[in-house]
């Protein structure tokens, strides 16, 4: 029974309450994200820094920026997730193939996590990115990245400009509906100048009830647009959220209140831990984020023991492992 610990269940045994799985990370390298919008945050952070009296060197933000993202083949990553005791994480590679000039082309793009899940293997799960203006080479794409590869879901990006519910993005549910693979969908705003308004969590709905077998993640969920993605997960079996970008949360009372707050309105089984990262490595290590977040009593308080798994790693490896009611995934 959904959000129930059943005796004996992957929630009570001793591997599930020791498991961290990070839902969202990126890998950290040029060959995956624009070097347009890496310019774009070194600014955003310039211009705060300034903003607060900081003599900073905007060149010097741009170097550091660019020395984030120069880890192509995930061995940073793996050894800042071995510090913080995270076991397992979802990269996701979006689709900005209409947004911005890429590096790599579509397929080449796929090989190189490939080569990351193959260099690290058990430590990473790829959810491909795809846009609903590649017609059937996407679809085609997708399918080899599932068959050939063994990439576990599929990741949407709405603020490239469209919707979620897209009727071209259809036969990628499709085949996420006879795999049993989730589908994480950005909420919430991106990287400038893309258009926000399409990452508003209620432009899934359509879609949810349209591929009622098809798991929905919004992703930042419990970050921004919270009421609205949570009253989703509520009402919607196949939606949930993860909270990634916990610590930049919007909150007058802080992020350790705000998710104290959400981890108790009764949706435990539907939210999953992740960090976004390496978005913030020039704030903080994923070492501290971690310790900071498991380690505060806020966070969980008056939680119990078995959300707080739950949230931690269970809801995430059952997406990952099964259909809607934990049914096997096909091969597994």
């Amino acid at each position: 029974m959904t959000g129930v610990d059943a005796p004996g269940s992957a929630a009570d045994s001793t591997a599930a309450r020791a498991q961290i799985v990070d839902a969202q990370v990126n890998l950290a390298t040029e060959l995956a994200i624009p070097r347009a919008f890496l310019d774009e945050q070194a600014e955003n952070t310039y211009h705060r820094m300034a903003a607060y009296g900081y003599k900073v060197s905007r060149d010097k933000i741009h170097e550091r920026v660019l020395g984030m993202y120069q880890d192509p083949d995930g061995d940073r990553l793996v050894a800042e997730m071995d510090a913080a005791g995270v076991d397992r994480a979802v990269v996701l590679a979006p689709d900005f193939t209409y947004a911005a000039k890429c590096a790599l082309s579509a397929p080449e793009l796929a090989a190189l996590h490939d080569r990351v899940l193959r260099r690290h293997p058990g430590r990473f799960e790829v959810f491909w990115g795809v846009d609903p203006r590649c017609g059937p080479d996407g679809v085609e794409l997708f399918e080899r990245c599932v068959t050939e590869y063994g990439f576990a879901g599929l990741k949407l990006y709405p603020p490239c400009g469209y919707s979620p519910s897209d009727r071209r993005l259809y036969p990628y549910f499709e085949v996420c509906a006879q795999r049993g693979l989730p589908v994480l969908s950005h909420t919430g705003p991106g990287w400038g100048p893309l258009d926000f308004t399409y990452g508003q969590p209620l432009m899934i709905d359509e879609a949810a009830r349209d591929f009622p077998a098809v798991n929905f993640v919004l992703g930042h969920g419990g970050v921004t647009h919270v009421e609205e993605a949570s009253y989703l997960c509520w009402h919607r079996p196949n939606v949930y959220l993860d909270i990634s970008q916990f610590h930049a949360v919007l909150n007058a009372d802080g992020w350790q209140a705000h998710l104290n707050g959400l981890f108790r309105q009764g949706i435990d089984h539907k939210i999953l831990f992740g960090t976004c990262w390496p978005a913030f490595r020039l704030s903080a290590s994923l070492g501290q984020l971690v310790k900071e977040f498991t380690g505060d009593t806020a966070v969980f308080r008056d939680v119990k023991a078995s959300a707080r798994r739950r949230i931690m790693s269970g809801n995430t490896l059952r997406l990952l492992g099964g259909k809607p009611g934990g049914e096997p995934r096909e091969g597994m």
